[in-house]
């Protein structure tokens, strides 16, 4: 059971960040900047810059309510793993520096929940007391 809890206390901590920037690059909300505005500051096609935000956004929600768990998990270790390579690797370890510090941490933080499953405390285990399978972890 605590090992249940552990995991929805990262999980919470994964959902809030992603909901919140997920839904800045998707919808404006919380000052973001928006699909267009993204999309002009990272140097890349629209496109791409609304599969970063869906991939953020989608991810958050999946941490928050413990659906699809693992698949929101990799949308979040890709978008982390796109962010320390395009972003911060150029500059080194340091978060004060620019560095990868935080994106790898939340990297690590999501491959452990992908490893781990999303536990007990999920709006899944509510409506659906068998064993799932393990995609709808």
């Amino acid at each position: 059971m605590k090992f249940d809890l552990s995991r929805f206390v990262l999980r919470l901590a994964l959902a809030m960040t992603f909901i919140f920037h997920g839904s800045g690059i998707l919808f404006d909300w919380f000052d973001g900047p928006g699909i267009y505005q993204f999309s002009l500051h990272m140097h890349m096609p629209i496109v791409i810059a609304a599969l970063v935000g869906i991939a953020e956004f989608t991810g958050g929600l999946a941490m928050l309510t413990g659906f699809l768990t693992r698949v929101g998990a990799v949308n979040i270790m890709l978008v982390m793993f796109g962010a320390i390579m395009i972003v911060h690797l150029p500059h080194g370890f340091d978060l004060q520096k620019g560095g990868m510090e935080y994106a790898l941490t939340e990297f690590l933080i999501a491959l452990s929940i992908f490893i781990a499953g999303p536990g007990s405390f999920t709006i899944v285990k509510i409506f659906w007391k068998k064993k799932l399978p393990f995609i709808l972890e």
